[in-house]
């Protein structure tokens, strides 16, 4: 049985908390039990690589992605595996992203660092913004890296798949879907039972360190690695 959360951010999201480096999160998510965690910046990729190297020294098993923000400004959480993927998937990013320069003082900075906190990069857009992509090209996108494809905390009042279009569409192929930590499964069910048919996780979406691992799901699997991880998030 491993213990997963799979929705955190680090100091590349403007949101993010400065604490959010790649030893920052580790540190955190060791001392949380987690044996895996999801690596989801706001449309972009750059942070999870330098998390990765240090989650394979310390024994934690990263995917790697983002939480991307469609034309319908709803958030989805996605994952590749491996560089090239994930190289593709970035590239989609930075053509998308509606260009938009970001300004420091109100909405924060926007870096990648290494474990020793060196600045390895700075995003001068605005990240939290829409990609120009639809929901449904997202996520045909994603499937065609073979990747996860996950509606973000769809109980939210707002940038949710409920928020913005009031219902899931059916032939949208998710691959599971997203729960905050204030709701549960039964909870959810009960409001939109046609859901019952799918597969839920429950995910912190930490900005600060101590919310990692404040809500987390239990995976049955033989061993770690992106497959099978993505065959116990589907079932």
């Amino acid at each position: 049985m491993f213990k997963a959360d799979l929705h955190i951010h680090t100091i590349l999201s403007p949101c993010g908390d400065i604490e959010m480096t790649p030893l920052g999160i580790i540190s955190q998510a060791k001392s949380k039990g987690l044996d895996v965690i999801g690596i989801t910046d706001h449309n972009s990729t750059r942070q999870s690589v330098e998390i990765k190297k240090v989650g394979e020294r310390e024994g934690i098993f990263v995917l790697c992605g983002a939480e991307i923000t469609t034309k319908e400004e709803v958030h989805v959480v996605v994952f590749v595996d491996g560089v090239e993927r994930l190289n593709e998937l970035q590239s989609y990013l930075d053509n998308y992203l509606i260009k938009i320069p970001n300004n420091e003082e109100v909405f924060g900075y926007q870096l990648v660092v290494d474990e020793s906190e060196n600045v390895l990069y700075q995003e001068e857009n605005l990240l939290i913004g829409a990609i120009d992509r639809s929901l449904e090209e997202v996520e045909e996108f994603v499937h065609s890296l073979d990747g996860i494809f996950i509606p973000a905390h769809i109980d939210k009042q707002r940038d949710s798949i409920f928020s913005q279009l009031g219902f899931l569409p059916p032939h949208l192929k998710v691959d599971a879907l997203e729960l905050s930590w204030r709701t549960n499964r039964e909870e959810f069910i009960k409001l939109h039972p046609y859901l019952k048919k799918y597969s839920f996780i429950t995910s912190s979406d930490a900005h600060y360190p101590n919310e990692i691992g404040r809500a987390c799901i239990n995976m049955e699997i033989n061993n770690l690695s992106f497959n099978s991880i993505k065959e116990a998030i589907r079932k």
